[in-house]
């Protein structure tokens, strides 16, 4: 069953800057400021800056309340009436008073000193950082109790919530904030709940706290000097002068230059004696203070910038990977050794691209790699050919070849003939010699018709010496 209980508009601010007044003031009507809560987001990843954020943001809501209207004003100061005379306690339901009507309880010493015209709701979030709180920055109970003082202190005196959020721990902000809306379904009634005692689940309902429960927390809190100087810490700038001296144009028309009365245009004020601030920057330190760094302060960041066009983008994009490129061709051809002028060969035989292969010159860590991974081998034709060996082959060919014995050219032809009719002449002359076989006797063919396993007997050319030899071999 679904249940419709509101419909909420939600805005949201980025930092607490006078440029952002204009855009508030339009929402801050007689009719809308009694259904207005303001919520401050802090995140665990700078607890440091935890005070400085809340004193903005106060003096920011502040800065836009006094520029209101009256009848906004008084609208403004009837809803804060109406959040004090809620009775506190566990019997805070749905932001709505339990007490009888006509009775007014009266405020403890702290409460509701600086009402800020609309209720206010500070949410820490990110609470499963406190660990690396302890582990990386040293982190003690000491200084989440002290955080946790102030922060009640400082929102007791106006009348706000507190509480701690997670991702990953379901928390009650919704019914928080529904409560403080004064939004209470009819199907499910619920209830906030403080809760003081996790350090990760704080719950602090609006109404509830008071100075003897944050004693409680710690001793040696100085809840009344925190209280008073934070009071001095929220107060605006003082005015600016709203007009200088006149000057003449060349019309002889006198002008003046004015400046805005607006409370965040004003000079900043210096520090004032009493300001608890600094008590609680040096109490909690930023760790990361005294490093560099290469982002200018958020105060300094400019918030409108100058978006290039989509061309010009494009154009500074390729002439910054035009210079990368030709970069890493420099870079390349200057890391490369000259190459050996490669060998060419008239051979027949077809080109094998084999793999490159380390040389016997390499150092110890190639051979190993080279014994580790053994002959390359490939299939040509069906048949498995060593690619060392015919690479070898092929080296030893073009070596001849340089030399002039290679079988591919005029030289080697002639070379070859040469060693041919040398053998010959020296077979010719040794038939010659007594006792010494002709070339071409029989008796060459009766050996090798004995090696088949039959006897012949050739005819011999010039007398039946030679047939007689031959059978007698």
């Amino acid at each position: 069953i679904s249940d419709i209980l509101a419909r909420l508009s939600i805005y949201l601010l980025s930092e607490s800057s006078h440029v952002y007044s204009a855009l508030v003031k339009p929402l801050l009507t007689s009719k809308t400021i009694s259904e207005t809560l303001m919520v401050i987001l802090l995140d665990w990843a700078d607890p440091w800056s935890w005070a400085r954020q809340v004193r903005d943001w106060v003096r920011f809501l502040k800065g836009v309340i006094v520029t209101l209207e009256d009848e906004c004003k008084v609208t403004a100061e009837e809803t804060m009436q109406e959040w004090q005379q809620r009775k506190r306690g566990a019997a805070y339901e749905g932001g709505t008073a339990t007490s009888d009507a006509g009775v007014h309880i009266p405020l403890g010493q702290g409460e509701w000193d600086e009402p800020l015209g609309l209720p206010l709701c500070v949410a820490c979030h990110g609470t499963e950082k406190i660990e690396a709180l302890e582990k990386d920055h040293g982190w003690r109970e000491e200084e989440f109790d002290f955080s946790l003082q102030y922060l009640r202190t400082v929102l007791l005196k106006h009348g706000s919530s507190l509480i701690y959020t997670s991702l990953s721990v379901p928390n009650s902000l919704p019914t928080l904030i529904h409560s403080s809306l004064g939004i209470q379904s009819l199907l499910m009634r619920q209830t906030v709940k403080h809760n003081v005692i996790d350090r990760d689940k704080i719950l602090v309902p609006p109404n509830w706290d008071s100075w003897g429960k944050i004693r409680v927390l710690r001793e040696g809190f100085d809840v009344e000097g925190i209280s008073s100087g934070w009071s001095i810490d929220i107060q605006l700038p003082p005015k600016a002068p709203t007009t200088q001296p006149s000057d003449t144009d060349s019309s002889g028309a006198s002008t003046s230059a004015t400046t805005s009365n607006h409370p965040f245009d004003r000079p900043p004020s210096p520090n004032i004696p009493g300001s608890v601030l600094r008590t609680y920057e040096q109490t909690i330190p930023n760790p990361y203070k005294d490093r560099p760094s290469t982002f200018p302060p958020i105060g300094e960041v400019p918030l409108e910038t100058t978006v290039p066009s989509m061309q010009e983008f494009l154009k500074s994009a390729q002439e910054e990977m035009i210079r990368l490129a030709e970069a890493e061709e420099k870079a390349a051809s200057s890391s490369t050794a000259p190459q050996q002028p490669s060998t060419t060969t008239t051979t027949s035989t077809p080109e094998i691209s084999t793999p490159t292969r380390p040389s016997s010159s390499t150092t110890a860590e190639g051979s190993k790699v080279n014994e580790h991974i053994g002959p390359v081998q490939f299939n040509m034709g069906g048949i498995q050919v060593d690619a060392d060996e015919m690479v070898k082959h092929l080296k030893e060919k073009s070596d001849k070849e340089k030399k002039g014995y290679g079988p591919g050219t005029p030289e080697g032809t002639k070379k070859q003939n040469e060693e041919l009719a040398l053998f010959f002449a020296t077979l010719m002359e040794k038939g010659r010699g007594k006792g010494s076989p002709r070339v071409g006797s029989g008796s060459g063919s009766a050996r090798r018709d004995g090696a088949s396993g039959e006897e012949r007997v050739g005819t011999p050319k010039r007398g039946g010496s030679g047939g007689a030899d031959g059978g007698g071999g």
